[in-house]
């Protein structure tokens, strides 16, 4: 019994069974083009390669998206985009140089720079794009992917507000397009402990589920606040893009010598929410794989932080939030636990975190021993065999490769868009929480809050013209 089992979706069928009725209707009105990418049916067919463009060229890019990507032959990234032109020439002179060494051909490919990435959007020889920018730039250009007809790998978290998320996977869906988001914890390599932890919950190895509790750090405060001239390299209207103008400083963007260090967009709520968001969107996915409820969310939550007072940094530090979910389970999130995921059930309990296996130098596990990373009250549980008539969930051998295999095959990826979405509007009801002092009651089916006008007013925010979703629609 496989109950993940993915489904395929056929742009040509889909095209085809949407010339009837509602939908239909919809693609005409808002102008979905019928693209077939060139992987599908042109010269790079996927037997051949798939042609695929970067967005944006940081650590997260180079120590992980495009080296994961890039080690399948299926892969040949040709273009990237970055507002930074530093970093797209970087980005530039990075790819090429590791397909030098990998051909031994110095020329072997020549990878064009943009400094818009909807430019880059517009080549028809593109099938794909890994999108690895900062969290408020992160909706927009996957929609605008879609609509372009280009298969999208993308950084988590999905989006910066729930109302961007669900006009994105809304979009998505319509479109057909092939999407994975960063929640690499599902794939087995290199953790397999978290996809075989959700096995044996989801099989009752511990009994039933009652509660969850998630460790997850906060952020320090600090940062300087004093305005500096922006830097002739980087289109800074452009990165802060939908979000409000604020004087440019360096602790608020990104180094301009070392793309290692941790940008300080990352403590900063104009861009993002934090580490509820930054690793929260990896482990509320596995609670919610774990617990079956992919595709809802809490109906209850509750929530208090301590903010910076001082300094340039605002994302929140300690924090703890308490959510219930319409199952009966309650989830606990906060920094007092250990980082990871603990099922707790009738029965017992199972552990499961990365281990001392990090993406980054900056992830918080240094020091963490791989047996601390997969416990069980009984150590048993864990060697316990699963039937063929049990539950089997989604296989993923690595997310990219996934991603890649799925553009072929056109079935869904391990994390869907709908799933990327319902795993961090979670992290964001959370956030919202912690700045209202009250019990807070979530309709997961209508996103939004029960008789709050006050929350329901951070579900979305204004967004800075030209950009935002709102100007994608």
């Amino acid at each position: 019994m496989n109950t993940n089992k993915p489904s395929k979706i056929s742009r040509r069928g889909f095209m085809k069974s949407t010339t009837k009725g509602a939908l239909a209707a919809s693609l005409a009105v808002t102008g979905f083009p019928t693209i077939v990418p060139a992987s599908v049916l042109g010269k790079n067919a996927p037997s051949n390669k798939i042609q695929i463009g970067q967005i944006g060229f940081g650590r997260i890019a180079r120590g992980h998206d495009l080296p994961e990507t890039m080690k399948n032959e299926v892969a040949r990234v040709i273009a990237v985009a970055d507002v930074d032109s530093k970093r797209a020439e970087w980005g530039k002179e990075w790819i090429e140089e590791q397909y030098a060494k990998k051909t031994g051909k110095s020329d072997y490919l020549e990878v064009k720079t943009y400094d818009d990435y909807k430019e880059m959007l517009q080549r028809k020889d593109i099938d794909a794009v890994i999108i690895s920018t900062p969290d408020h730039w992160h909706a927009q250009p996957a929609m605008e992917a879609a609509l372009q007809g280009k298969d999208i790998y993308m950084q988590k978290p999905t989006s910066l507000t729930i109302g961007e998320g669900r006009v994105m996977s809304d979009l998505i869906h319509r479109t057909g397009i092939i999407f994975q988001i960063g929640s690499q914890q599902r794939s087995v390599n290199p953790w397999p402990q978290f996809k075989r932890a959700c096995e044996l919950v989801r099989n009752g190895r511990i009994g039933e589920v009652k509660k969850i509790v998630i460790g997850l750090p906060g952020d320090p405060p600090g940062g300087s606040k004093e305005e500096m001239p922006v830097p002739s390299n980087l289109n800074y209207d452009m990165w802060l893009g939908s979000t409000p103008y604020v004087p440019y400083t360096l602790d608020r963007v990104h180094s301009q010598d070392n793309l290692n260090d941790r940008p300080g967009w990352l403590r900063c709520e104009q861009f993002g929410a934090g580490m509820i968001t930054g690793w929260g969107a990896h482990h509320l996915d596995i609670a919610h794989w774990g617990m079956g409820t992919e595709f809802t969310g809490p109906i209850e939550i509750e929530a208090k932080a301590d903010f910076p007072t001082e300094g340039l940094w605002d994302v929140h530090g300690d924090f703890e939030v308490t959510a219930k979910y319409a199952n009966g389970v309650t989830m606990l999130v906060s920094g007092e636990y250990p980082n990871g995921v603990r099922f707790e059930g009738t029965d017992g309990w199972i552990f499961v975190a990365r281990g001392n296996v990090g993406v980054t130098a900056s992830d918080p596990v240094a020091g963490s021993k791989p047996s601390d990373s997969f416990k069980a009250s009984d150590p048993k549980i864990l060697t316990s065999e699963i039937g063929q008539e049990e539950i089997h969930l989604y296989e993923s051998e690595e997310h990219h490769k996934n991603w890649l295999d799925c553009i072929i095959s056109r079935q869904q990826t391990i994390t869907p868009v709908e799933v990327a979405h319902r795993s961090c509007s979670a992290c964001l009801i959370s956030h919202i929480a912690m700045k209202v002092p009250r019990k807070l009651y979530w309709d997961p089916v209508r996103e939004r809050f029960k008789n709050d006008d006050e929350a329901n007013a951070m579900v979305s925010r204004a967004q800075r013209h030209p950009y935002g979703v709102n100007n994608v629609i």
